[in-house]
Order: C-alpha cells, then sequence, then structure tokens
C-alpha cells in the first residue's frame, strides 16, 4: 500500500474520495482551484437550498448537527455541514487550495500499446509499477504551472466532476453586428456575491431559458428585484412534474420511489426472466404510483391553467432525475404576473433581445441568462493530453460517458470519475462509488477490458456481487435508520 492518488477538486465528492483513500491506507493529494472547500456550494443563488430533505443529503459517517432543525438546509447551513465534515475527519492538509489541475498524462506504455490491452491496466490489476500520471497544475496565486506532485507522477487520478457551462445551438440574425443587451449563464449569475446579482438585475428586462431548479430560483430573484414593472420572462421547451415538496398526500416520497421494492418496478438492463416478469405483472402498481403523484402535483399546482401539464409521466422524469422542488410562492408570482411562462420550441437573437419561432415581433431583452444546464463530459475530456483518452473517454456524441458503473473506463488505467453520475441524492451516490473504487483497488479484482466490453461484463458483475452489493447494503441501512430516527 502507500500509492499516491491525485484527487481533482475538494467538493463533495472529492472530500469523500480523500477519506476512503485515507482509510485504506493510499495517500491522497486534493488539488482545488478555489481558496475553500465546497466545490458547487460555494457559489449558488440566495434563495438556493436543499432539494432533497436533509436525511436523505447526509455523510454515513458524519450526521447533521442536532441543532439544525430545518428539513431543507440552505447554501450557508449546507456549506458548514461540508466544511464541518473535512475538519472532522482531518481532511484539509491534505488538500492544495488555489491549485487548477490543467491537465493528466498518462506515462509508462504507448497509445499503441494500450489500445492492445486485453485486461484493464493490462495486467486487470488497479496499480502497475509500469505506469503513472503525470499531473500537471497552474499555481493561481504565483501563475506558475508545474507538475503537481513532489515526485512528478501518481500512481492514480481520481476526478471529480466540476462542470462547465452547456449553451444551447441559439443562431444568430444579426450576423456580425453587436448588440447592447447580455447573455450569460447560470453559472456566472451564481458567481457573484448576493448583492452583486441583486444589482445587475435590478431594472432589467431578464429573459431566463429553462425550467429546472436553477431557472427558477433566478426567476423568482428577477421577480423580487423588479415586481410586476419589469416582469421576469421564462422560456422553456418541455413542462416537467416539478414538485411541491416530498410529501404527496402525507406520503413520503422515499417510500414511493427510494426503496428496494420500487427497484423491483422497473425493466433494467441484462434481466433475467424472472425479474422482467415480475416487472411486467407490477406495471400496474409502476402506473399508479406515477399517476399517485401526479394528482398531487395538479392539486398543489395550477399547471392546467397554464398549459404546464407534462404529456410524459412523473416515472419518466424521476428516473431521468429531471424532478425539481418549485420555490415557494412561484406560482403566486406567474399569477401576478412578476413571472411570465412562455413555451417555445426555437428562438434566435436580434439586436431588439428574442425572436421567437412563429412570431413576427422580437421580444424585448436587456438580459438572457441561461440555466440549460452543464457539460462535465467537455471538462473531463479535456483534461487528457492524450487524444486516444480524449477520444475514449467522449464515446459517441449522443451517448453516455462509457464508464463502467460511472466510475472507471476499461480503456484507462489508474483513473476513477467520482461524481459524474446524477441521482436523486448525489451525496448517496458518492459514497456509494469510492467505496467501490477503494475495495476494488484494495482487493486487486483483475478486471477485463475490450473495446466493447464483451466479456468484460461477466467478470465486472463479479465484482458487483462481491464489491458494490456489500457496499450498497451498508449504505441502505445507514440510509433508513435516518429515515426511521
Amino acid at each position: 500500500m502507500g500509492e499516491q492518488i491525485a484527487i481533482v477538486g475538494a467538493g463533495i465528492s472529492g472530500l469523500i474520495a480523500c477519506k476512503y483513500c485515507l482509510s485504506k491506507g493510499f495517500k491522497p493529494l486534493v488539488f482545488e482551484s478555489q481558496s475553500c472547500i465546497g466545490g458547487a456550494w460555494t457559489k449558488t443563488f440566495e434563495t438556493t437550498k436543499l432539494q432533497t430533505p436533509k436525511s436523505l443529503y447526509q455523510f454515513s459517517d458524519f450526521p447533521w448537527p442536532s441543532s439544525l432543525t430545518e428539513e431543507f438546509p440552505d447554501q450557508h447551513h449546507v456549506l458548514d455541514y461540508v466544511q464541518s465534515y473535512a475538519h472532522h475527519f482531518d481532511l484539509v492538509k491534505h488538500i492544495k487550495f488555489d491549485s487548477k489541475v490543467v491537465s493528466i498524462e498518462f506515462e509508462g506504455s504507448s497509445d499503441d500499446e494500450m489500445q492492445s490491452w486485453s485486461l484493464w491496466n493490462g495486467n486487470g490489476l488497479p496499480f502497475s509499477p509500469q505506469g503513472k500520471w503525470k499531473v500537471m497544475v497552474e499555481d493561481l496565486q504565483n501563475n506558475s504551472t508545474e507538475a503537481g506532485l513532489p515526485s512528478g507522477l501518481c500512481d492514480s487520478v481520481c476526478g471529480e466532476i466540476q462542470w462547465c457551462s452547456k449553451h444551447p445551438g441559439i443562431s444568430s440574425k444579426q450576423g456580425s453586428r453587436s448588440i447592447s443587451w447580455q447573455v450569460i449563464h447560470s453559472m456566472d449569475y451564481a458567481a457573484m456575491d448576493y448583492e452583486s446579482a441583486a444589482k445587475f438585475v435590478k431594472g432589467k428586462r431578464v429573459t431566463v431559458v429553462g425550467f429546472q431548479k436553477s431557472a427558477l430560483d433566478i426567476a423568482m430573484e428577477c421577480s423580487a428585484a423588479n415586481g410586476v414593472k419589469i416582469p421576469c420572462t421564462i422560456l422553456y421547451k418541455t413542462e416537467h412534474w416539478n414538485l411541491p415538496d416530498h410529501l404527496p398526500w402525507g406520503l413520503p416520497m422515499a417510500f414511493l420511489y427510494l426503496n428496494r421494492f420500487s427497484e423491483l418496478l422497473l425493466h433494467k438492463p441484462g434481466e433475467g426472466i424472472l425479474l422482467s416478469l415480475l416487472a411486467t405483472l407490477l406495471s400496474p402498481l409502476r402506473w399508479g404510483i406515477s399517476k399517485f403523484v401526479e394528482t398531487y402535483i395538479k392539486k398543489k399546482h395550477p399547471l392546467a391553467k397554464y398549459g404546464m401539464i407534462p404529456k410524459h409521466s412523473f416515472l419518466q422524469d424521476i428516473s431521468s432525475c429531471l424532478v425539481s422542488t418549485v420555490p415557494e410562492k412561484f406560482y403566486e408570482k406567474v399569477e401576478k404576473g412578476s413571472v411570465i411562462l412562455k413555451k417555445v420550441q426555437s428562438f434566435s437573437f436580434c439586436e431588439e433581445g428574442i425572436l421567437i419561432n412563429g412570431e413576427t415581433a422580437p421580444q424585448k431583452t436587456d438580459l438572457v441568462i441561461l440555466a440549460t444546464g452543464f457539460r462535465g463530459d467537455e471538462k473531463l475530456k479535456d483534461i487528457f493530453v492524450s487524444q486516444t483518452f480524449q477520444d475514449c473517454i467522449g464515446g459517441s456524441p449522443d451517448g453516455t460517458l462509457p464508464l463502467y458503473r460511472e466510475i472507471i473506463h476499461p480503456q484507462i488505467p489508474q483513473l476513477a470519475v467520482i461524481g459524474f453520475s446524477e441521482g436523486l441524492s448525489n451525496l448517496y451516490t458518492f459514497v456509494n462509488e469510492m467505496p467501490w473504487s477503494s475495495r476494488a483497488s484494495r482487493w486487486n479484482i483483475q478486471t477485463t477490458c475490450n473495446k466493447r466490453y464483451g466479456k468484460g461484463y461477466g467478470k465486472m458483475g463479479r465484482i458487483h456481487e462481491k464489491i458494490l452489493r456489500p457496499v450498497l447494503q451498508e449504505i441502505m441501512h445507514s440510509y433508513y435508520s435516518h429515515l426511521v430516527q
């Protein structure tokens, strides 16, 4: 043991990775581009709160303080909780702040040699004496770039996804002519302090593109700043079953979708005949649970009045992690006219503002905020020096990243990606991923990794039985213990 592990990012998943690496005898070093820990929680909107109850967003070995009675803590409480976790387990001394990882390069094997491997890392083991990673780090205080480790090389890299903005394909009707209004991403807005953000939108005709949590929060803040006199317009393409709370008809959402029985309701890739038959027989119950939640949402929110009833089921939204919590009194703002909802299929930019497809007159605007999501795959792809690694980590343009368990790529040795996967409670997902990675490393389980995965899934499946299942049982036990309390 004692292998050097480089961890990119000191957000929640990076801290979890650091703690588990220490517990398994590795030597982690965390590179954080900011001067503090907390990741995305260091840059949020003033109104940001947890979307899930705090019992579902909790470290398994570090509970929330008993003095905190709020079920949905705000950004300040969450950041304090994350920082307390880091100090409690003495993780801060393993973090290099103001250190931005600009590239990683695998040294020891040529691209052609790695392409010919039939086993992960060439030998099927998580570490190899023949290859190490070179991590280049930019010191943001001294504006210098150098190898981030004393020896220059590390045995493995554990990457925490740091999101970059995702811009929709929007055309311009003005060619090269300049426009007098601004276009920013929600990340840019979140990077402002609360006072600066309020001043930034004050007195401006703001158009927000998107209909997930960030878009709704920004619209609420713009409404608070400008009122009915200068309403904020939300442009959206698809309606979603956004929740008023997590207690549909008084029943906790966890008892409907976050339990083992609910997993039996869904068809899964590679399932056997018995599980497939069971999911088919239970399909009426699956439909009924989805309708049960939908009726509650329609009761609480005036969706029919504003033509906002989705054409798809709640099950589809929650399975895609596209469910968010509507800010309190959001539809009251819509009723009063300080927030305007407008469904569009496409639009373009023009000198006066936004030209919506099907409308002749442009919508005049002073500021467009794109709350259109993030592209973590681009950030992950660009960090590699090797073009071969860039190509294989990117996968197909229309597909997901080819990561087994959304953690490891079979053709990229000694590297784990933590925090890329999405879930109803991301913290529990991260807590799940790191034990799986550390146990795989500690037990030296051989894994197959041909280009099409092929037989690799056979051995990977045995890893699931030996490593992931015990970890899941441990996490679910912790989760239900907190739920009962």
